[in-house]
């Protein structure tokens, strides 16, 4: 039986272990995942998601309090339309995340950035324009365009010295998606290099309707490398969404793929950016824990963990730290959801919101748990403590379970000294 090792994915020159770790924010696949995943032969994801939060608590920065000082006023409208970001700083911060993660590079894999489109930040085309640029400016090996159809994107960087150089890819959830992008992007005589396909037990927004179920993954990779063979072109594709075990990503290689994206199992790594209390939460979820649902301000359904704190969470909008969400007119559905609720219970102190959350502030303080449809399987990936907990893994474990593990197989990592002596 064929292992994962047994291919490689070509992205241009170069030839790298078909595992791309995908991007998770806010700075959950951290440079430490990230630079792991290159040092084994990989694609790496950073996120730049909240980018200035992840510069405040990483580097010490102050960016986040100096637009809070900004606009430090409260008020009660839906419109934020005069809550801006500083350019120059979110410039700053991307350069100042990106160089610092390259520059611990080392190994023959890559690190990209996911740059999340649906990041809209009262300035959509301009925001995007400066994260793209300022990326590559400070050195990215690739960008993944997530979180949108992307039409417009590639054309926002095309002046850039490294337009043709560097990696950029995008994700797409059908083939009526990529045709969307190939034609907008024809002029450009610019393919992307990947195509991500994300499926419907992906975690995190989905690229489909409530009705997620009836999809499956297999099918629209089928489909999607039907299309580009008929068509003569050459763009690899990386299935993704679902892809638990080596074996799973095999069955996409002898399919036609040039390698799969996996994070379920790196959110609980020690690498991972995610707090550890919450990384026992993913271990300790069942299959009924996980849902779909519409809370997003995005207007995409999202699966996450339902226990998450920030579901139903009536915390105050705080657009004029974050605004992230802002759409091109200064607004964010949950700031009407919010304004809603207030004028429905006043005097009330603390309020409930139930259709929408602050996706920002709760990302930011790790209160929404994203996460794949599989989750529920973590907890058979690791050792069990005899106090309940579960064994953190590494990143280099779960990286290689994918890469030589056959038969469905997951490798169990070895008792920590302290459980082996516990256990004694």
């Amino acid at each position: 039986m064929k292992r994962l090792d047994d291919f490689r994915m070509n992205l241009g020159r170069e030839q790298l272990v078909p595992i791309m770790i995908g991007g998770m924010g806010v700075d959950i696949s951290s440079s430490d995942l990230a630079v792991e995943a290159a040092r084994l032969g990989g694609v790496g994801h950073i996120s730049d998601a909240m980018i200035k939060t992840v510069t405040d608590r990483r580097y010490k920065t102050k960016y986040v309090k100096a637009k809070q000082a900004l606009y430090k006023y409260v008020p009660e409208t839906d419109d934020k339309s005069n809550v801006k970001f500083d350019l120059g700083h979110l410039a700053e911060a991307t350069r100042l995340h990106v160089e610092s993660t390259m520059n611990r590079k080392v190994g023959s894999g890559q690190i990209y950035i996911n740059c999340m489109e649906k990041l809209t930040m009262n300035a959509p085309k301009e925001t995007l324009k400066v994260r793209m640029a300022s990326a590559l400016d400070a050195g990215i090996d690739g960008i993944t365009l997530a979180a949108g159809l992307h039409l417009g994107s590639f054309a926002l960087i095309e002046d850039h010295p490294r337009f043709r150089d560097a990696k950029l890819g995008i994700i797409v959830s059908s083939l009526r998606a990529l045709q969307l992008f190939l034609k907008k992007n024809a002029r450009l005589n610019r393919l992307p290099d990947y195509v991500v396909v994300e499926g419907p037990l992906a975690g995190g927004h989905l690229g489909f309707g409530m009705d997620w179920a009836k999809y499956d993954l297999a099918t629209i990779v089928a489909e999607i490398i039907q299309y580009l063979n008929d068509n003569k072109l050459d763009i690899p594709v990386i299935p993704a969404g679902g892809i638990f075990t080596g074996s799973d990503a095999v069955r996409f290689m002898e399919m036609g793929a040039a390698g799969v994206q996996v994070a379920t199992r790196f959110t609980v790594t020690k690498e991972c950016g995610l707090p550890d209390d919450i990384k026992q939460e993913y271990f300790k979820a069942s299959e009924d824990d996980i849902e779909v649902n519409e809370i997003s301000p995005t207007g995409y359904p999202m699966r996450m963990i339902k226990s998450s704190p920030g579901i139903g969470d009536g915390i105050r909008p705080n657009c004029e730290a974050y605004g992230y969400l802002l759409d091109a007119n200064g607004r964010c559905a949950y700031v009407t959801a919010y304004n809603r609720e207030v004028a429905a219970h006043p005097g009330e102190k603390r309020i409930t919101v139930m259709d929408k959350t602050c996706l920002c502030t709760h990302m930011r303080n790790f209160e929404i748990w994203t996460c794949g449809h599989l989750t529920w399987r973590l907890k058979d990936t690791t050792v069990k403590r005899a106090d309940g907990s579960y064994q953190l893994l590494t990143a280099q474990h779960v990286f290689e379970d994918y890469q030589f593990s056959t038969n469905n197989q997951i490798r169990l990592p070895e008792p920590e000294p302290e459980l082996a002596d516990s256990a004694a």
